[in-house]
């Protein structure tokens, strides 16, 4: 799909990495978009960016905190009160190797990676469907075959690990699940769900990594603008359009792990919807 004139994306995490890059495209191609990002300092300067190297297209920044599950409800509400339609939500932003808690108690990868972008999807999925067709993009990623199962418990305390590969895993199988629980809930003419592996990247999401240890790391990782690739994929390509729930990688569907079972997927979506609910306890905006 080159031309996009009329079709809105939300893409978080978009003023660095691949999200960046993905919005770049979007936006030299004729979407609207918008950078749903935590720093406004860093957003407006990407868009400041995007808007030159595009000759001025329609970006616009939202403010979304994925560890903050008010901040995400919040952030929903501003974008469902510009009264504009959303084609395309690509769940993009992410953390990687670090160590925390967010605001609401759920592991930092857990919380950031999942759940945050679990809330957002729920809350605009109404305007989804009202933007038929519409899909969901989550940026997920191979490190999520390492995950053999989640422990809920776990999810509720602070990272345990040293190095937070361990979580981050369980993130990303979070990520595949959930695109799998959106597929056997949405009709695919309205609404269909994908989940990606953007290839291995040198994104900003390994910034608190120890500087020779991300050198290391690094190295011989793709550039940001060939990791958007399977994003815009799977975001605007016609040859998925009514396919949903799968798991793709280079820009091809391929099999996830085998611990992305249907009986997982309902109990994350169970679980995600009980943390994510307004009235729960510690969870009031």
């Amino acid at each position: 799909m080159t031309d996009l004139d009329g079709r809105t994306f939300l893409v978080t995490g978009a003023n660095a990495g691949i999200g960046y890059a993905t919005a770049t495209d979007l936006a030299r191609r004729g979407g609207r978009v918008y950078l749903a990002c935590r720093s406004r300092a860093k957003g407006e300067a990407a868009i400041a960016v995007i808007a030159a190297a595009t000759g001025g297209a329609q970006v616009s920044y939202l403010h979304l905190d994925l560890a903050d599950l008010a901040s995400v409800r919040r952030s929903a509400q501003a974008f469902l009160a510009l009264g504009e339609p959303l084609h395309v939500l690509i769940n993009n932003a992410g953390v990687g190797g670090q160590r925390g808690i967010t605001a609401d108690g759920f592991e930092l990868h857990f919380g950031v990676n999942h759940l945050g972008h679990f809330a957002l999807t729920q809350a605009l999925l109404p305007l989804l469907r009202d933007s038929r067709p519409a899909r969901i993009v989550n940026v997920s990623s191979d490190a999520h075959y390492r995950a053999k199962d989640i422990d809920f418990s776990a999810l509720r305390l602070r990272t345990k690990s040293i190095t937070g590969m361990p979580e981050y895993a369980v993130s990303k199988l979070s990520n595949v699940l959930f695109a799998q629980a959106l597929a056997r809930r949405l009709d695919p003419a309205v609404v269909t769900a994908y989940a990606l592996h953007p290839g291995v990247v040198a994104s900003e999401i390994w910034r608190r990594v120890p500087w020779p240890a991300r050198q290391m790391v690094t190295r011989r990782m793709l550039t940001t603008d060939r990791g958007a690739r399977t994003s815009l994929y799977c975001a605007t390509s016609p040859e998925v359009a009514g396919v949903s729930g799968k798991y793709y990688d280079n820009c091809r569907q391929t099999e996830p792990s085998k611990a992305a079972t249907p009986e997982l997927a309902a109990r994350l979506w169970e679980h995600s919807q009980t943390w994510t609910a307004p009235s729960e306890p510690g969870h009031a905006d």
